[in-house]
């Protein structure tokens, strides 16, 4: 039984508090959750600490921060203390090393956001929006040296809404990867659950998001132009820029329409710009920049953008 098991949890991010918390109400030994160190947040740049570390906190379980683990002589002698039968990462946000994928008899079991192969990477969330997915889901599996390429475990899938953004679908793969992780401890614990090879052939990559990826590119489709708007959130977001400045583009709908790719027009209040393959986004709410965000009806009355007029 997964009680009897003996567990190291390595995370940070919002996202893996579920599954943390989900161990600790299945009565399964946490007995040491390893997290980034403190970083500086918020206008006064106060060192705060990761959202897991603060759970772990209130869970009144011991927290250790390394600034780094591959050659990390003490954290190496705390972890082979314990005798993990499983380590448990979920995000944590370091390459694992050698030493570590070594120690517990059962592995180290990462929970991913995609229904890998596909999606391997930093943000998978994201990108599976992105690229219009119609679903995705959560994989448990066994971590080995490569990225996101080790045997299979258990997946559950999960639908995409169509006004789903990162934002909204990661709380819930959040909460059905942390039942597949108890319900993966429970396998492992039995004997029930084979691991499977991935099919590398098959994979995807969801590569860490960078500013420029936000940068709407007029010649895509406006659904391509929409889909990348949801699933880049909260960051990098969408923008463009309208008069030589910064607009953020916050919320949009492909429209039926056809026009010229950036070019602006103006129909019975509404803001719309043309995209590719003759395609077009009403746009329904922006930032100006250096200004608060605004409804297209506000943005036209404030700013009396002329039919013809580009964006980008």
């Amino acid at each position: 039984m997964p009680q009897s098991l003996n567990l190291v949890f390595c995370g940070t991010p919002r996202f893996a508090v579920p599954t943390l918390e989900k161990l600790v109400n299945a009565r399964i030994a946490v007995r040491l959750v390893v997290t980034q160190p403190d970083r500086p947040r918020g206008r006064g740049l106060e060192l705060a600490p990761s959202p897991v570390k603060a759970r772990a906190l209130e869970l009144n379980l011991p927290v250790n921060q390394p600034e780094k683990i591959r050659d990390n002589e003490d954290f190496r002698a705390q972890l082979a203390a314990i005798k993990p039968d499983a380590i448990i990462v979920v995000g944590y946000g370091r390459i694992i090393p050698d030493w570590m994928l070594d120690l517990p008899r059962l592995g180290n079991i990462n929970l991913h956001a995609s229904l890998l192969p596909k999606y391997r990477g930093a943000a998978p969330i994201q990108w599976a929006i992105a690229r219009g997915e119609s679903k995705t889901g959560v994989t448990t599996m066994r971590i080995d040296a490569g990225l996101d390429t080790g045997d299979i475990l258990l997946q559950r899938e999960v639908p995409i809404a169509t006004e789903d953004t990162a934002e909204t679908l990661a709380p819930r793969l959040a909460a059905v990867g942390a039942e597949l992780m108890v319900e993966t401890l429970n396998g492992l614990a039995a004997g029930t659950i084979h691991a499977l090879p991935q099919d590398h052939s098959q994979a995807t990559l969801a590569p860490i998001l960078k500013k420029e990826d936000g940068r709407i590119d007029f010649s895509r489709t406006a659904l391509e132009i929409y889909n990348r708007l949801r699933g880049f959130q909260p960051w990098p977001g969408a923008f463009t820029s309208f008069r030589s400045k910064l607009l953020n583009i916050l919320a949009a709908q492909p429209l039926e329409k056809s026009l010229t790719e950036g070019q602006l027009a103006i129909e019975a209040g509404r803001l719309i710009v043309g995209c590719g393959s003759h395609t077009a986004l009403a746009l329904l709410e922006v930032q100006p920049e250096g200004k608060k965000r605004l409804a297209a009806r506000d943005f036209i009355h404030g700013y009396h953008p002329q039919a013809g007029e580009r964006l980008g």
